[in-house]
């Protein structure tokens, strides 16, 4: 399951499944068992059909020996033990005081394979046994339960020595948790916690100046109790990299109540969240906005999403209460506001659209000077409330402004470009959530990310001190703190994640820079397209290295989520979707035209004579 899951009645749905054997009573394909006797083999990741089946660990049979106790721990470290109880019977009682598991989880790409460094029985070596753990390395998943693509390789050593009643137990080991990548994915699934944007301040937040939920993606083990450990991982805060740019309505050194060890809803569907006494004394418009964090954050946790959140005192007593039309009036949330319309540039070159949830209306030109007008255009970009658009003539040189008003006139153009080929001119416009407008010049002499604050006035140069290559594509997020990037060098294009800071002084115009970029597809050597598609999704168009074109779904951390990438479309070269997951897909395709994609349906040709589809944002 993956943090954006497919929304049917305006609530994500995610799908528990029921299928639960206890490997110590059946074995099963796949399932963590301890071999009888035989030496040690390297220990093979679940196969990801098996995902419905969870895996309970086996503790070390009386006089196992070393290469049993190092598989069986390894097997252990793949089960659904909630603190890993099992796991720790294969320790020594020093190692069981000094190891951590939380510290981090090492994805490999199969099982870490072993090898038997040295024994007791070899001349020189000390009273126990080595052994070594390798394999290739795909990611790593920190102490925040934050996700990080990784590539190269993994070692690491496992020492057994024998205790004093003659059984063998591990006394050395690696920090965290090893496993293969199959496993991971059995174990493991993205949610998003949420946030709201730290840089909204009068008239700049969402729509009526709320605030703006900002998705933060952590990995928790999916059959361990996720829900407690989701309210647990939230009040902590932010990951390191979403941190500068959210902020948390919880106040410092909030956590729950002590004593309280889960946290599930009731029959009814409401959660109560008992919270410790660094909560009692906030307010009730404070306590929404932490109640709002909540009710968005626990929604993809239970297969009909939670209907309430109320948070208690540290004696027992409500402090607040708020269920989903009230977490909406807090906070504009990725699905809060479903676009209208559909937008795409027509045979004549103009912006037309049609309705977002009918394709059986024919498209339309705007209302306005970009659909009604003579000014011919290759490209453009929809204002998220709908009200304004940014256009791209046709040989890229000049970005036009113009509401989506019919009988209004269009002015003189906003930008300009002095690239020599329109390959090296201005990109397809991206409006953000405070209604700002965003560009790349491809200008090879003088190549630049723009800002224009309400699509107007004297562009901002975006500064991007980490960016290695040309910007080929621009697509801010809803809330305005991230922006995707197809990024060009050498050939090669790949698809950059980056943070949006703005450093305001009063009186001044913002400093904004993007900062720590980071790939989000990194298994892709060519990025040719790409769209949000999701809080923290985005669909892609590209392809491996020595493979053909593929389009799929990736996390803004890099990772791969979970479920049904897009049905084949040949020839893609522009892809739009929105973050209301209900949406369909809308692709322009060298054979087809202007295509779109249902929930369930197959790709249904629109027109054949159309570009450049987007949705608002």
């Amino acid at each position: 399951m993956g943090a954006d899951r497919e929304r049917r009645g305006g609530r994500r749905r995610s799908v528990r499944v029921g299928a639960y054997v206890g490997c110590g009573a059946m074995l099963l394909a796949g399932c963590a068992s301890m071999p009888d006797s035989g030496d040690l083999r390297d220990v093979e990741s679940t196969p990801r059909a098996d995902s419905q089946v969870r895996v309970f660990a086996v503790p070390p049979r009386e006089d196992a020996q070393p290469a049993e106790i190092v598989r069986g721990f390894l097997e252990a470290l793949t089960s659904d033990d909630a603190q890993y109880e099992t796991a720790l019977k294969y320790l020594t009682a020093t190692a069981r005081k000094t190891w951590d598991p939380y510290r981090s989880t090492a994805v490999l790409a199969d099982g870490p394979n072993t090898e038997l460094v040295h024994s007791a029985s070899r001349e020189g070596a000390d009273d126990g046994f080595l052994y070594q753990l390798s394999g290739s390395k795909v990611a790593t998943v920190d102490a925040q339960h934050a996700y990080a693509p990784e590539s190269g390789s993994y070692t690491a050593g496992v020492h057994l020595t024998q205790q004093k009643d003659k059984q063998w137990r591990i006394d050395g080991l690696p920090p965290g948790v090893v496993m293969g990548k199959s496993d991971f994915e059995r174990n493991y699934e993205s949610v998003n916690k949420y946030y709201f944007a730290s840089d909204v301040s009068s008239g700049t937040g969402g729509q009526g100046g709320q605030l703006r939920t900002v998705a933060d993606p952590v990995y928790v083990r999916g059959e361990v109790d996720p829900m407690t450990e989701m309210v647990r991982t939230l009040l902590e805060g932010p990951t390191s990299w979403l941190d500068p740019v959210v902020t948390s309505s919880f106040p410092s050194g909030t956590e729950l109540k002590k004593g309280v060890k889960s946290v599930s809803p009731d029959d009814r569907n409401w959660v109560t969240v008992p919270l410790n006494s660094k909560a009692d004394r906030v307010g009730q418009a404070q306590c929404n906005k932490m109640a709002a964090q909540l009710f968005f954050t626990l929604q993809d946790l239970t297969p009909t999403g939670v209907e309430e959140v109320e948070l208690q005192k540290s004696d027992g007593s409500q402090l607040c209460a708020l269920d989903e039309e009230k977490a909406q009036t807090v906070a504009s949330h990725g699905t809060g506001q479903s676009p209208e319309y559909q937008y795409f540039i027509d045979a004549k070159q103009r912006l037309v659209r049609m309705p977002s949830v009918n394709g059986d209306k024919l498209p339309e030109p705007v209302p306005g000077a970009l659909g009604e007008g003579d000014t011919k255009l290759r490209a453009a970009a929809v204002s998220r409330d709908e009200d304004i658009a940014a256009g791209v003539s046709t040989d890229g040189s000049s970005l036009y402004v113009g509401s989506l008003v019919s009988g209004s006139s269009l002015g003189e153009a906003v930008l300009h470009s002095e690239g020599k080929t329109a390959d090296d001119r201005l990109t397809t416009p991206s409006w953000d959530g405070r209604g700002d407008l965003w560009v790349a010049d491809r200008d090879t002499k003088k190549p630049r990310l723009l800002l224009l604050e309400k699509g107007a006035g004297e562009p901002l140069v975006v500064s991007a001190p980490g960016l290695d290559g040309r910007i080929e594509a621009v697509r801010v997020a809803a809330d305005g703190v991230r922006i995707a990037l197809i990024v060009e060098k050498d050939g090669k294009s790949s698809l950059q994640i980056g943070r949006i800071e703005r450093d305001t002084k009063s009186g001044e115009r913002p400093v904004v820079s993007i900062l720590e970029l980071r790939a989000a597809a990194p298994q892709l050597e060519e990025v040719t397209a790409m769209s949000w598609a999701g809080d923290s999704r985005l669909v892609v168009v590209g392809r491996e290295e020595g493979g053909v074109q593929q389009m799929g779904y990736v996390q803004v951390d890099g990772s791969t989520p979970v479920g049904t990438a897009p049905s084949a479309l040949t020839g893609v070269k522009e892809i739009a979707a929105s973050e209301d997951e209900r949406l369909p897909l809308v692709a322009h395709s060298e054979e087809d035209g202007i295509v779109r994609l249902s929930s369930g349906e197959q790709w249904q040709q629109v027109v054949k004579d159309g570009t450049a589809p987007v949705y608002p944002g």
